[in-house]
């Protein structure tokens, strides 16, 4: 009975303590008895937890008896068992292991120690810190030798990005980009909340792995995933963001137009006019006497301003949950986002509705499983952004400002009050009824099964598929001059593209003593399939319906459609070996086949091979106690470039419709000459540099040096006119690249209140053609505007050289007889004889400053982006600057030649629209402009709550943050557009050369982060 009563008794015991609630704060520190922010502590097998504070500080409520586990990234987790106390301080010890970072690359991962190659690693806290709509844009200025150009402020605008500079003319300069092991093709869209940590491949050593793809660097990027570890996390983090234009073009105004226009007559009048009988009156009422429009004496009622009329203050919103949970031997990640991003041009804007899922298990000891899943859905109206084209992001500074948006309730348009203006749409008309509508699916998935058949030896298998359903819809209205006018135009454009790879490769890695081994060796197949159908309808009675009733078009034009095929299949190896955790050393062979090119070059190898030495592992180094780590590497290998239009080593043979005896009959003709020769664009590359790291990590240097050989450049060579062809592609160019990465991090300070770390990132290039076929001919380039090609490839000089006259001046009136002996007159421009080089729009250096500070609970970020030694081609000022009389343009016409101004280089103002006086504008040097900048990239300031606010809310951790992005921007005077960042061609030879651009923002966000 005793017995009995002691058991009760017992078991009595243990249920209230294992029910009495018990409230345990304290403090977590490292061994240093420094606080550590944001550990992680929660009750294990449970979802209880909490984070700590900036001092470390942390309260939980728990069971008596209850295990606490806290962990922290670089530290070793450690479980503490709470019994009656009310204050428990832990000291958390850090993990060596952790401490030597592993990286992603190719194929498996590396100990950062081992690596021999050039590798950039970004966290997704740094990316995302811009809260932009893609990637690329908070990865920049992050990785050393990384160029990301932003070439548009539109909401998913074109980026261009380039790994130690541009090697290729007709192929892609593009990465490769890899997400979770599979390419991904259409990177700019993919969910920045998404990403986990970005690895970028700069080096044979590192990129050789992906041989035929890999000559423009490797972009490997790791999403997110379930929990590691056991528990459940829910976080949100969600935004509000405010954009406006951030630099207007300074145009004339009604008053100043007005005062062109009668310099204009003055001008006419003293240098142009054959008689007395052919010169202009002065009086401005002769011209404009449409009441609606000008009062009695001439001068214009309306003063528009065509810029702030076209475009808005916009506001944007981004909301992303993560749902992620971790269990034994499984996790589960579950993530969902939509972004509604609107553009500062009227009505341009693009959705975004993103949902992904990971699921990861270990169902057995041998077996690993992993499965990713997402889908990313976007849509929008885009603002046309290409060509010369009376778009309203050249109409907006061309329209002239005494005309309304509205006049009797009816949009205005170049012709309103007939004044033989250039024939355009007003832009405000355009942006508000033209429907540009874009509509993308991505379906991005991928499977694998890693096998575990020995201690340290796996086989893994994966099959990944990134595919993309694209939607655009297109319809102009009836009434947009000298776009859709009077016809209208429907226009339906589709194309999907399909692509697959499967992967197997074995890996083995094994520690014997003093030798660490990692090998990888594999097999690959890929495949991509693109199909491209379009239609199109003129002719319409009224814009009813717009594109949704092509069948009321009158007119319809020829459908096009398209189809094309590419494969691949690859076998690659890698061996690493180190030895002692001193030497270090890497072999990589990838042998790669395509279907791209000619039967006699199907297949082409690619190896890498790279060294590296931990030399403050020496015994000669013990005595410089300032050195943590000091690490030399070199590298060199093959990479091949693969990234042109598929076909091109056949001859092709075309179809159409040829006029035969009145009628259309079908027929074909061979379009190319074939090439069974043609093969790789192949990069041979160098790469030598140091790690060090001194005073505990606090000062952390990261140099490479690189050069860079692309061979086998594909370009057309001629042929002989006998065969009936102007040419045929062939492999005959060489490029060179050379230059330094330099990443310098430092801990500036770092006490319990404040802390300051910075990062500058310094990155320069030399690009250099050295050869261009067997006669290094001249070869003249695209983009081709207003005077033939702007840029030429030339031998001893780089991509991206302008081509051009030379421009000295004016002719003024004192060498009226010497301009009219060289064909000129009295104001204009003084050329060159010849077209020359004359700018180049690569960048000799390219970097940025970021500067990280916190105070007790708050943090500051400063952003700083540099270019220094490029140049632009302002090819708007043949409209905006040349051709007064036309349209509206710069304020700089009025210091056009008068006379009185000798030493202008603005030539004087003629009127195109009422006096044949002429004007000259062809690719000049006076279009030239430096192209050297600072941008404020970011600039943030965010503020984390305490526990005690926490504990109160039952929520683990919270922070809002307010941030500006490009909040200034210093540029040259001599640049008179919206910003020196763009293009308006697509090809990479095209950059820093733009007619106009759609303007970039200055955005005040607002945002909110939360975890449960």
């Amino acid at each position: 009975m005793n017995v009995m009563r002691i058991s009760i008794f017992l078991l009595f015991l243990c249920v209230s303590v294992a029910f009495t609630q018990n409230t345990v704060v304290g403090v977590v520190t490292d061994n240093f008895g420094d606080p550590i922010i944001g550990a992680n502590m929660i009750e294990k097998g449970t979802t209880n937890g909490t984070i700590t504070d900036f001092d470390g500080n942390y309260s939980i409520t728990v069971p008596q008896g209850a295990t606490l586990q806290v962990s922290y990234i670089g530290y070793l987790t450690k479980e503490v068992t709470v019994g009656t106390q009310k204050v428990i301080n832990i000291t958390l010890v850090e993990d060596s292991q952790a401490l030597d970072e592993v990286v992603v690359v190719g194929y498996g991962t590396m100990k950062k120690s081992d690596v021999t190659g050039s590798i950039s690693v970004t966290d997704a806290k740094d990316i995302l810190k811009q809260q932009s709509f893609s990637a690329l844009d908070g990865l920049k200025g992050k990785a050393a030798g990384v160029n990301i150009y932003t070439n548009s402020g539109q909401p998913g605008g074109k980026n261009r990005v380039t790994i130690r500079g541009i090697r290729t003319i007709n192929s892609k300069s593009d990465p490769l980009y890899v997400v979770d092991g599979v390419v991904m093709e259409d990177f700019k869209y993919l969910n920045p909340n998404d990403i986990e940590r970005i690895e970028v491949l700069k080096d044979a050593s590192s990129a050789a792995i992906y041989g035929a793809r890999g000559a423009n660097g490797v972009i490997m990027v790791t999403t997110k995933r379930g929990l590691k570890g056991e528990g459940t996390s829910i976080t949100y983090d969600g935004s509000v963001s405010v954009s406006q234009v951030a630099r207007y073009m300074d145009v004339m105004n009604a008053a100043e137009w007005m005062k062109a226009f009668s310099q204009a007559i003055d001008n006419h009048n003293k240098w142009f006019a054959a008689s007395e009988a052919d010169k202009r009156s002065t009086d401005l009422s002769t011209y404009f006497n449409d009441s609606r429009l000008f009062r009695p004496d001439g001068t214009p009622i309306y003063d528009t301003d065509w810029q702030r009329e076209a475009t808005r203050t916009a506001i944007s919103h981004n909301h992303q949950i993560n749902i992620q949970q971790g269990g034994p031997n499984s996790s589960v990640g579950a993530f969902l986002n939509f972004t509604d991003q609107q553009g500062i041009m009227l009505n341009s804007y693009l959705k975004r509705l993103n949902a992904k899922l990971a699921y990861d298990a270990k169902p057995t000891k041998y077996l690993s499983t992993a499965i990713n899943l997402l889908v990313n859905h976007t849509w929008g109206n885009v603002a046309e952004e290409t060509g010369g084209h009376q778009m309203p992001r050249r109409t907006m500074i061309e329209m002239v400002p005494w005309l309304p948006v509205k006049l009797d309730e009816e949009w205005t348009n170049s012709d309103t009050g007939g004044q033989g203006l250039e024939g355009m749409a007003n832009p405000v008309h355009v942006l508000e009824t033209q429907q540009r509508m874009e509509y993308k699916t991505q379906i991005f998935r991928n499977a694998a099964f890693t096998f575990h058949l020995a201690k340290g030896l796996d086989l893994k298998t994966q099959f990944g598929i990134d595919s993309y359903l694209n939607r655009n819809r297109y319809y102009s209205p009836t009434d947009l001059k000298n776009i859709s006018f009077p016809d209208g135009e429907a226009n339906f454009y589709n194309y999907d593209t399909y692509y697959w790879q499967e992967e197997t490769y074995l890996t083995y890695h094994t520690t014997i003593g003093k030798h660490r081994i990692n090998a990888m060796a594999g097999l690959s197949w890929q495949e991509r399939v693109y199909r491209r159908n379009r239609s199109r309808a003129d002719g319409f009675a009224d814009d009813f319906s717009g594109y949704d009733n092509m069948g009321a078009g009158t007119v319809l034009q020829k459908p096009e459609s398209e189809y094309q095929r590419w494969a691949m299949n690859s076998y690659f190896v890698r061996g690493a070996y180190t030895y002692n955790d001193k030497y270090s050393a890497t072999l990589t062979a990838r042998i790669d086949g395509s279907s791209k090119f000619g039967d006699n070059n199907k297949y082409s190898f690619f190896p890498s091979a790279g060294l590296a030495w931990i030399t403050s592992s020496e015994g000669f180094m013990e005595d410089l106690t300032a050195i943590d780590q000091l690490k030399f590497h070199t590298s060199y290998g093959v990479t091949g470039n693969s990234e042109f239009d598929v076909y091109k080593s056949l001859a092709n043979v075309k179809s159409g419709t040829v006029l035969i005896n009145g009628s259309l009959e079908s027929g074909s003709y061979t379009e190319r000459l074939a090439n069974p020769d043609l093969k790789w664009e192949r990069t041979g590359m160098w790469d030598i540099g140091f790690n060090l790291n001194m005073f505990g990590n606090r000062l952390n240097f990261d140099v490479s040096y690189y050069y860079k050989l692309t061979k086998d450049l594909l370009l057309d060579r001629p042929v002989p006119y006998s065969t009936g062809y102007k040419s045929v592609i062939d492999n005959i160019g060489q490029v060179k690249n050379t230059g330094m990465d330099f990443m310098i991090n430092t801990i500036n300070m770092d006490t319990k209140d404040f802390g300051w770390s910075s990062s500058l990132n310094f990155n320069y290039n030399k690009n250099i053609i050295m050869k261009l076929g067997e006669n290094d001919e001249d070869i003249l380039m695209a983009p081709s505007f207003i005077s033939g090609e702007n840029t030429i490839l030339r031998v001893g000089e780089s991509l991206g050289t302008f081509w051009g006259y030379k421009n000295y001046g004016v002719w003024t009136e004192a060498e009226a007889e010497q301009a009219k002996a060289a064909g000129y007159s009295v104001g204009q421009a003084k050329i060159s004889d010849e077209k020359m080089i004359i700018g180049n729009a690569l960048p000799d250096i390219t970097g940025s400053f970021i500067n990280n500070l916190r105070y007790k609970n708050f943090d500051f970020t400063l952003d700083l982006q540099f270019v220094l030694g490029s140049e632009i081609l302002q090819q708007y000022l043949h409209s905006t600057e040349d051709r007064f009389g036309k349209a509206n343009g710069l304020a700089t016409i009025l210091d056009g030649y008068n006379g009185s101004n000798p030493g202008t280089m603005i030539q004087a103002i003629r009127n195109d629209g009422y006096f044949p006086d002429g004007h000259w504008s062809d690719v000049n040097s006076h279009w030239v402009a430096n192209g050297s900048y600072l941008r404020a990239n970011l600039i943030q300031l965010g503020y984390t709550f305490d526990q005690s606010v926490l504990d109160k809310l039952k929520i683990a951790a919270l922070r809002v943050n307010f941030s500006v992005n490009n909040a200034f921007l210093i540029c040259s005077k001599d640049f008179k557009g919206y910003d020196p960042e763009g293009t308006s061609n697509d090809d990479h030879n095209g950059q820093n050369i733009f007619f106009f651009q759609y303007p970039k923002p200055r955005t005040y966000t607002l945002g909110l982060n939360v975890t449960f």
